[in-house]
This record gives C-alpha cells, structure tokens and sequence, in this order.
C-alpha cells in the first residue's frame, strides 16, 4: 500500500478535503448545474438579476476574505451590488484598458526581460506558475504606476501573491507579515502621490492601498500567473500543438483555439458562489428562494455541450464559437465578470510567444485545475536540440518527483485546509464586517451589530425544493 500510494492517495485525499469545504455552507449550498437546474438553464441563472449577492449571508464567505486578506471588504469581486462596487468596477477598468498593440507589446517586453534574468543557457527544470509570476508581477506594476518596475516593489509582490495562492491551495498557511509589507510600501507610494490614475473615490487612504493590493498585486498576478502555467503545461504535454503554435507564432487563431481549450479544460475559477437577493423564477423550473447560495461550478459546466470533453483538442474550436458553446472563462457579462477579459487573451498571447521563442517545453505531470504543485516543467533551449533518450530520462525522473511530492502534498493540503477552514469559521471576517457595516461599508448603528451578525435576511419563508432549507 506504501508503494502504491502515489497512484490513489491524493485523490482521496482530495475527496475528502472537499467535504470539508462542502461542510462550511452546510445545508444552504447549492451547485449548479445539477439535476434540477442543467447546464442548458445554467446562464440563465447565473446571469439573473438576482444571483447577484457576493459576501453577506453566506458561511463560504468567510473562508474567501480569510484567505484575500488584508482588505477583503474593498476587494473587487466580495464587494456587494451597488454604487461603491459600480465605482470600483469602472476604476479597474481604466487601469487595464488601452491600445491591444501596446499591451501586447508591454507584455512581451516584460517577459523577454524576465527570461533572460531567469535563462542559462542549459535544460532547466521549473515551476511554470513561479517561473511567470515575477512577469505578471511587473506587467502590473508598469499597468498601475507606469514606470518599471524596481527589484524592491517585485520581490513584495511576488511574495504576497505566492502567500494569497499558496493559502488557496491549502499548500501553506498564511503570513500576513508578508502581505502588510506590500500595503505599507502601496501605503507609502499613494503618500507620495505616485498613483497616476483616479482611484475609486469614498475610499480611505489605506482602503486605497488594499483596494490595489487585492486587485492588481494578488489577484490579477495569481490568476495571470495560473492561467500562463496551465497553457504552457498544456503545450509541454501536446508536443504537436506546441511544435505547430511555435512554427506559426503569428497565427492569433490557432494560439486562440489553444487558449479557448485551455480555458474549458482548466478554468481559472473552481466555483463562483452567490447569494440571491430576491426569488429566481424560472419557467418550467422550481423557484429559488431569496437568500439561497449557488455555486456555479466552472468545471461542470464546462464539461457539458462537447465530444470527448476529456480530450485535449484545440482543432474544435476551429469551427465552434465560445459565444456559442458551454464557455464562460471570463465569467458571464450579466454577473459580475473578470474585469480583465479582453486584456488577459492578449497579453497571453505575447508571453506565450516569447516563451516558445527560446524554449521547447516538455512535462508528463499530473495536469489537475488546481496545480497544487506549480506545474513542473522541463524547458530545452530551443537552439540546442536535446537526443530523446535525455528527454525521456529527465521527463521520468521528473514525473516521479511529482508522484512522490503528491502523497505528501496532499496530506498537507488535507491538514492546513482543515486548520484554515477552523480559523476563518472562529475568526469570521466577513459576519463580523457585515455586523459592522452595510453593503456599501457605511457603519451600521449600534444596536444593529447583533442583529447584523448572525440573524435572517428579512425574507418571506420559502423551501428551496433543491436543498429543502427555508429561507
């Protein structure tokens, strides 16, 4: 059983991780798309007016703002509908908006830049997410305060992205030391008054720095960063995909049909939960009650509506449209999207261009959504071939790194994920915020905290037929 552990322990380990979560919403979760609500019904849903709850009222929420801290209440996507979420929106997207030729072109510099610090000339073995992330991190930088990034402002970035992601995936705890040394040095820069852009306004100073913390330095580069070690790792692991993306770098659809594969296979978002604000009424299909919290899941729906969903196949998209298919990277336009769905596909595209310029990657690794291991990856220099025996040899060795890494990997995701679940559920930052305050971060009076804290939506009673709680 010891010797064969790599082949089942994870996944039951992984399993078993996952009731756990479940657990935290009890009985008042509900995932789409299921039985009731298919994934024909599930845009629907999603994008109805009132799936658009984010924090307030739901238990996950407290695991969410635990992990996104410091600054949970003025980040972009637990900010509730509403006039401050509507400023913030708008903001963010000025910040990343601009000509695509001269975002592709910041991208491409930046990770030219980044490779050749990183390059030696020699078969290197990488963490694809850790080889990209000091890209992303300077490519945001640049977006944020258009200048270059300094050494100093990456090395706080990087780590504070690596501590937010690493405490998601449940591989370390959380260290807000390292997290409160970006917001003094934010702190410090919006003091000076070196922000050149219009920062969403109501905002305190300090609200100003966690709002950039959480949106450009956490999540923009963790899930830039994600997104580039899924590509490449699929490219590594499809060699005729990746011999014919690097032969015709300048054919934006293939590469885009790669994308498009990459995304529905290993979509950045898990799940997106929501709490309705009012009754959803369906035709044809049972009323959601108001205060009910749905999960949309990512994977599940994007396993819907294809041949083989299993398989890697970039050559469907050739012929299929994503506006047209079970394809919501991005989120849906009508609930909240990523605010970087235009940038991300173009700025990917350069840094994948750059990267296939100067290597032939190679990796037989587990490929799983979450990349709890960071993608390890073998990279050959492009200019010097390399015989396949020492290919096959290295790629060997390295699988079995990853198996042997797994068995304890996911012993340690199972042991820190139990612990932070406890703390975030004895800490509760966002009952304890939503206590305090109303949707909008006004403070409530005083003799509403109590009530705030734990007491009902202020909902007619209704039995959800789905999961059979009253709301």
């Amino acid at each position: 059983m010891l010797l064969s552990s790599p082949a089942w322990l994870p996944g039951r380990v992984v399993a078993l991780r996952m009731k756990i979560f479940a657990r935290v919403n009890g009985a008042e979760g509900m995932t789409l798309p299921n039985a009731l609500f298919g994934p024909d019904r599930f845009q629907e849903v999603y994008g109805h007016a009132a799936a658009g709850g984010r924090s307030k009222g739901a238990a996950l929420s407290d695991l969410f703002w635990y992990w996104l801290a410091p600054g949970a209440d003025v980040h972009q996507e637990h900010l509730e509908a509403g006039a401050r979420y509507d400023e913030v929106a708008r903001r963010t997207l000025a910040i990343l908006s601009g000509p695509s030729a001269e975002l592709y072109d910041a991208a491409a510099r930046t990770t030219r830049r980044v490779l050749q610090t990183a390059h030696t000339g020699r078969i290197q073995s990488v963490r694809l997410r850790d080889l990209m992330m000091p890209v992303w991190a300077e490519f945001f930088y640049g977006l944020v305060f258009k200048e270059p990034c300094p050494p100093e402002a990456r090395r706080l970035i990087v780590a504070n992205a690596e501590d937010v992601v690493n405490a998601l995936k449940c591989t370390r705890l959380r260290h807000m030391r390292r997290r409160n040394r970006l917001t003094r040095y934010l702190l410090r820069r919006l003091a000076a008054g070196d922000v050149p852009h219009e920062l969403p306004g109501g905002l305190s100073a300090r609200q100003q720095a966690f709002y950039l913390q959480g949106t450009f330095f956490n999540t923009a580069v963790v899930q830039m960063s994600e997104a580039m070690a899924h590509l490449l790792l699929a490219l590594a692991q499809h060699p005729d995909v990746q011999t014919k993306a690097a032969a015709t770098p300048e054919d934006d659809r293939y590469l885009s049909c790669v994308m498009n594969e990459t995304f529905r296979l290993f979509p950045l978002f898990g799940v997106a939960h929501r709490i309705t604000t009012a009754d959803i009424a369906l035709d044809g299909l049972p009323t959601i009650p108001a205060g009910s919290v749905l999960t949309f899941s990512y994977p599940d729906y994007h396993a819907t509506g294809y041949a083989d969903p299993e398989r890697f196949d970039p050559e469907r998209w050739v012929a299929l449209s994503a506006k047209d298919a079970h394809h919501i990277p991005f989120g849906v336009a009508a609930n909240r999207p990523c605010p970087a769905w235009r940038l991300a596909p173009v700025v990917m595209r350069a840094a994948t261009r750059e990267v296939l310029a100067r290597y032939v990657l190679d990796s037989s690794v587990s490929h799983t959504r979450s990349i709890p291991h960071r993608a390890p990856c073998l990279l050959f220099p492009r200019d010097r071939p390399v015989p396949e025996r020492t290919r096959r040899v290295l790629r060997t060795a390295l699988t079995a790194r990853d198996r042997a890494e797994d068995v304890g990997r996911s012993l340690l995701q199972l042991l820190l994920g139990t612990w932070m679940v406890l703390d975030a559920r004895r800490t509760r930052p966002a009952a304890r915020y939503f206590a305090r305050h109303d949707t909008e971060g006004r403070p409530l009076a005083a003799d509403h905290g109590a009530q705030g804290a734990g007491a009902g939506r202020g909902q007619a009673a209704t039995t959800c037929p789905y999961t059979g709680r009253t709301a």
